[in-house]
């Protein structure tokens, strides 16, 4: 069922993003340009905090969500280099191309050739990070391990690597 409802709210955010507009890079662009601005972005903004403040209001009261075990909230709240310097690539990429993630997903499906490569480089650009992530955390790990002993120093990586399976 947790499947079936994650759909659903994809498929509803594909719709709201494709009916308001925000597939169009140029709406996004026009939002940012100080002499044509574009409004639309901001209405659509104002209409998401609408409908997610008093989902959040409602989801802070409740002991555990509906569809799932527990609430699942980052553990890491500070403010580093690689998240300041990701929020920066992000918005360049954003100001440039007028697409974000979301958006250029869903603009797939118009099939305009400068759409789909933009949105296949960013999902190969998104496994390139993931693969670099997880070989700085396995490096860091052996270097770790290294300090132990030979038996223990294998058990010690296995250990490490079974979650990321």
């Amino acid at each position: 069922m947790k499947h079936v409802a994650a759909l659903l709210c994809g498929v509803l955010f594909a719709a709201g993003l494709m009916v308001s507009g925000m597939t169009d890079p140029a709406r996004v662009v026009g939002f940012l340009d100080v002499q044509a601005w574009d409004p639309t972005l901001m209405f659509v903004m104002g209409g998401a905090l609408l409908v997610t403040t008093p989902t959040f209001f409602f989801a802070k009261r409740q002991t555990q969500p509906v569809l799932d075990a527990a609430f699942r909230v980052p553990v890491k709240t500070e403010v580093d280099r690689r998240l300041v310097a990701g929020a920066a690539l992000f918005g360049a990429g954003w100001g440039l191309s007028g697409l974000c993630p979301g958006p250029a997903l869903v603009s797939v499906a118009t099939a305009r050739l400068e759409l789909v490569a933009f949105a296949l480089t960013m999902v190969v650009c998104l496994f390139a990070v993931r693969t670099a992530d997880v070989r700085r955390v396995l490096r860091s790990l052996e270097s770790k391990a290294t300090r132990v002993d030979g038996d223990t120093h294998e058990a010690a990586l296995r250990e490490a690597t079974v979650g990321d399976e």
